[in-house]
């Protein structure tokens, strides 16, 4: 890969972050607070970003029993009622650090062959959203950690992360932060997830649903910019360029068994086409 220097990063990274200045639009944070997030550095993301982050912003880094939707009755409206939700499924949401992992990846055809394409050329080098090609890379487990980055001095969290790591191959999995929001084409409170990536970051922002058995389900589906759904923000010349990816979405089913067990099913799909689904089982750890 082509380094370019230390602002612009590699040059299929600039390359990327070319196309979404051109096609997408510049906007004003303070207009479209939605679309704030932490921003990756031109290197690498990896399972330390957060730490590096907290310590670069002031920030003290909490562990603990925290969960990435500490508070679910944060997303009560008339059209989503908590009330309906399951115990089980809300106490994972508010209590995701108490889980462990275990997960399993199944790719539609040829987009296996795109997805090995997109880890080579970005999600190995830069370690973040490293997503399973086969069954043997998550057959050692991921570890999970539940992070919160907090200003010390008013006790007001700033960011709740997520950060997953492959035990096997040590790649980072996943890396990203976990906050409601409320968008201008959507009356009820979304899950926002933002993973930081080199001179900006990809949003997704999701539509809870509950169900008649009190399972819950997260869409990022929407029909344009200040929908629901996928955006990837650039930072550059103190501008903030946005594109909204409206072919790009997925779904996350949450939902608990007999046995109170929690699981997960995720889906993502491009122009309708699904290209990849994961399933996750949830347990509680062993006390020790």
């Amino acid at each position: 890969m082509y380094w370019i220097n230390e602002k612009n990063g590699y040059l299929t990274d600039w390359v990327t972050q070319q196309w979404v200045c051109t096609t997408g639009k510049q906007v004003d944070l303070a207009v479209v607070p939605w679309l704030s997030g932490p921003i990756g550095n031109t290197n690498r993301i990896g399972t330390d970003f957060f730490r590096n982050f907290a310590h670069t912003h002031g920030l003290e880094l909490r562990t603990g029993v925290a969960g990435i939707v500490p508070d679910f009755s944060r997303l009560d409206w008339e059209g989503f009622s908590v009330q309906q939700v399951s115990s089980a499924v809300r106490h994972f949401y508010e209590h995701t650090a108490v889980y462990e992992m275990d997960a399993w990846s199944q790719w539609n055809g040829l987009f296996r062959l795109f997805g090995g394409l997109l880890a080579s050329m970005f999600s190995r080098r830069l370690q973040q959203l490293n997503v399973p090609l086969s069954g043997l890379d998550t057959s050692q487990g991921m570890t999970s950690e539940i992070l919160q980055l907090v200003d010390t001095a008013s006790e007001r969290v700033h960011y709740i992360a997520w950060v997953r790591q492959l035990v096997g191959s040590g790649h980072t999995l996943y890396a990203g932060t976990y906050s409601v929001c409320q968008v201008p084409k959507y009356p009820g409170p979304c899950v926002k997830v933002t993973f930081p990536l080199p001179n900006g970051n990809a949003i997704v922002i999701m539509k809870p649903t509950v169900h008649q058995d009190g399972s819950v389900t997260l869409t990022s589906s929407g029909l344009s910019f200040g929908d629901a759904g996928f955006y990837f923000t650039v930072y550059r010349n103190d501008r903030v360029y946005v594109r909204y990816v409206r072919p790009l979405r997925e779904t996350i089913h949450v939902y608990s068994n007999a046995q109170d067990e929690v699981r997960a099913d995720h889906e993502m799909t491009l122009w309708m086409r699904t290209f990849l689904r994961l399933h996750y089982r949830l347990s509680l750890k062993e006390a020790v």
